[in-house]
């Protein structure tokens, strides 16, 4: 991502903030994972998209119209002892010339300075909830700053939340994070392809799950959006399943959720297919019907439809296809009314994606299902989970976990799959895996 992205970013925010306004943002803090050893550390979302800075200790400030400079950062000074033992910084110098900061300031400096910086500014925008720690800071830089009205000062008077405007920014994706998105998902397209190539009888899930992480490292993925999911047999029907421990059954299918992130933006891939390499009539029959819902579910995604249109598309096909099978019974209007379908479909079809894999953006706005616009990025997929004990449900049906899953962009021409390098078609599949 360019400089003049972040640049765009942050102008485009301020001009929605207005003068006389100032924004805070601090970065996401380390994480202890045990006694003295961190874990990888990753920017916050919002504030990477604005800053492009990825270092820990770092707070961005914005002043709309401040003639001394309207971008300001605070972050660790360089160091030569401490970069020995924990790597590079930037230091002041490096934030502004390389991220473009009108001003610098040392992390350790911020309790001092900021105070005057909220002075004679009348809105803050901050997201207060996100950070314990740093909303007690700010409680208290505002509280000194109010104990100095009598000397001529003013104190802010309006707190907005600043995650409300950056997230709507970020729920339309520019050429360039488009772009990101779409190599991203190329990488994690062929990891899931080599998957289908390599996977044998036999095989333990977290095999799977370190190839596939392999793969995509070896090629300059060094992140995962989030941790791999692969369910062999009746595993593939936990929705969440992490703990990719069991051995793959010939005969059984292996669903496999897994992405990885490049330059903070995430793929979201899933799919399933027999560990043996051929599917069997039940898991056929299962595994078309989840497709068809998914294909419908795609046709969807078109400028002008709102955001729930592609799933209720896939209930539609998932319920009528049930029914004529016979796992469940009544019309398909009486199906879709009292909702039985849920017995086997519990969740929604998709969700926004971007910075995070789960990413930011309203679905509803005043009650009403968001309407889709390009550049909006979801994810399609719908899916089917019959346990192993399932009441009521014939035994060639139980143990079959099934999801497909794709990143769809919307745009004016119709939806464009980002994900479409890895097969799903029955035959493709069965071929590839031949």
């Amino acid at each position: 991502m360019s400089s003049t992205e972040f640049s765009r970013r942050r102008k485009q925010l301020m001009r929605m903030m207005g003068e006389n306004s100032i924004a805070i943002l601090p970065t996401a803090n380390e994480q202890v994972r045990n006694r003295d050893v961190l874990f990888p550390f990753r920017p916050d979302s919002d504030f990477f998209y604005l800053t492009g800075f990825s270092e820990p200790e770092a707070v961005m400030v914005l002043l709309p119209n401040r003639k001394q400079g309207e971008f300001l950062m605070f972050c660790r000074e360089k160091d030569p002892v401490k970069e020995t033992w924990d790597g590079y910084r930037a230091g002041l110098e490096g934030a502004m010339e390389q991220y473009g900061a009108d001003d610098a300031f040392p992390f350790s400096d911020i309790d001092d300075i900021l105070p005057g910086l909220l002075e004679q500014r009348e809105r803050v925008f901050y997201e207060m909830g996100c950070n314990a720690a740093f909303d007690a800071r700010m409680s208290e830089w505002v509280h000194q700053v109010r104990g100095r009205t009598r000397t001529g000062v003013h104190a802010p008077t309006e707190f907005l939340a600043l995650d409300h405007f950056v997230h709507d920014m970020r729920l339309y994706k520019s050429r360039s994070e488009i772009a990101t998105m779409r190599k991203a998902a190329k990488l994690s397209a062929a990891a899931h392809s080599e998957l289908m190539r390599t996977t044998q009888p036999g095989d333990a899930e977290y095999q799977l799950a370190s190839r596939f992480q392999h793969y995509c490292q070896m090629r300059g993925a060094s992140q995962q959006a989030y941790p791999s999911i692969v369910g062999g047999g009746n595993n593939g029907c936990v929705l969440h399943y992490v703990e990719n421990k069991d051995a793959l059954n010939d005969g059984d299918l292996v669903l496999i959720d897994a992405g990885c992130e490049l330059d903070c933006y995430a793929s979201d891939i899933t799919r399933t297919f027999p560990v043996n390499g051929t599917f069997s009539e039940p898991q056929a029959q299962l595994y078309q019907l989840v497709l068809d819902a998914q294909l419908a579910a795609i046709e969807q995604v078109q400028v002008g439809n709102h955001y729930n249109d592609p799933h209720e598309a896939a209930v539609r096909v998932l319920a009528k296809g049930l029914i004529k099978l016979g796992l469940l019974k009544g019309t398909l209007a009486q199906v879709l009314k009292s909702q039985s379908y849920k017995k086997f479909y519990m969740h929604s079809t998709g969700h926004w994606l971007g910075m995070d894999v789960h990413d930011v953006g309203d679905y509803k706005i005043d009650g009403h299902w968001r309407v889709l616009e390009p550049g909006m990025v979801l994810t399609v997929e719908p899916g089917l989970y019959i346990p192993v004990g399932s009441k009521g449900v014939a035994k060639k049906w139980q143990g079959i976990g099934i999801r497909i899953e794709d990143d769809v962009v919307v745009t004016k021409n119709g939806p464009d799959v980002l994900t479409r390098d890895v097969p799903k078609e029955i035959a493709e599949i069965e071929a590839l895996m031949a």
